[in-house]
C-alpha cells in the first residue's frame, strides 16, 4: 500500500499513547475482546433478536438501532471509499497490531461508529443505561487505537457519525417505525 503523509502530532501523540505506552498483556487480550463490541457480528446480531423476539417497545428500539446502524455504516463506507486514509500500521513505525491487519481505510473508526449507534439508540430509549452504552462505546473506541488500527481522529469522526443518525431516527423516524411495526402487528 501508499504511505500516506505522516498524520498530525495530535493523531500520533494520543496514538502512541493507546497502543504503547499503556500497553500490558490483560489490556491486550481484553481490547482484542471488547473492540468487537462494535463489531458488524454484534451490532447485527443484537438488533435482529431485539426485533425478532423483544416484546413492544423493545422490538421497536431493535428496528431503530438497526435503522440507524444502517445509515451511519452507509456514512462510513462512502468516507473510506472517498478519502481513503491509509491505516495507522501503513504509515508510522513501531505500532503494534497484534496481529489485525484490515484492507480498507481507516477514516471513520466502522466500530466506534456503531459502537455509538447503539449507545444513542439505548441510551435514548432507557436512559438509566446511559453511563454503561457510553462507557462501552468509549471502551470501544479506545481498543481502536490500541490495536493500531485507527487514529484518534477515526474514532473522533465515528462517535459523531454513530451518535447524530441515531438521534435523528429516534427523534424523526420512530413514529414510522413503530407503524411498520404495528402495521405488520410485530407491537
Amino acid at each position: 500500500m501508499k504511505k500516506n503523509k505522516i498524520p498530525n502530532k495530535f493523531d500520533r501523540k494520543i496514538l502512541s499513547w493507546f497502543n504503547s505506552t499503556i500497553k500490558s498483556n490483560f489490556l491486550d487480550r481484553f481490547m482484542y475482546i471488547i473492540t468487537n463490541l462494535g463489531g458488524g457480528w454484534f451490532s447485527t446480531i443484537l438488533f435482529a433478536l431485539l426485533i425478532l423476539f423483544g416484546k413492544d417497545k423493545l422490538r421497536v428500539v431493535g428496528l431503530e438501532g438497526a435503522v440507524a446502524i444502517s445509515i451511519s455504516q452507509i456514512i462510513v463506507q462512502i468516507l473510506k471509499r472517498s478519502l481513503g486514509r491509509q491505516r495507522p500500521y501503513n504509515v508510522l513505525d513501531n505500532i503494534n497490531t497484534f496481529g489485525m491487519i484490515l484492507k480498507d481505510y481507516s477514516f471513520p473508526s466502522g466500530h466506534t461508529t456503531a459502537g455509538f449507534s447503539i449507545a444513542t439508540i439505548l441510551y435514548l430509549n432507557y436512559p438509566y443505561l446511559v453511563v454503561p452504552a457510553l462507557l462501552l462505546a468509549t471502551t470501544v473506541g479506545i481498543s481502536r487505537m490500541y490495536l493500531g488500527v485507527h487514529y484518534p481522529t477515526d474514532v473522533v469522526a465515528g462517535i459523531i457519525i454513530g451518535t447524530i443518525p441515531a438521534l435523528f431516527v429516534h427523534f424523526k423516524l420512530s413514529i414510522y417505525i413503530k407503524e411498520i411495526l404495528i402495521y405488520f402487528q410485530l407491537i
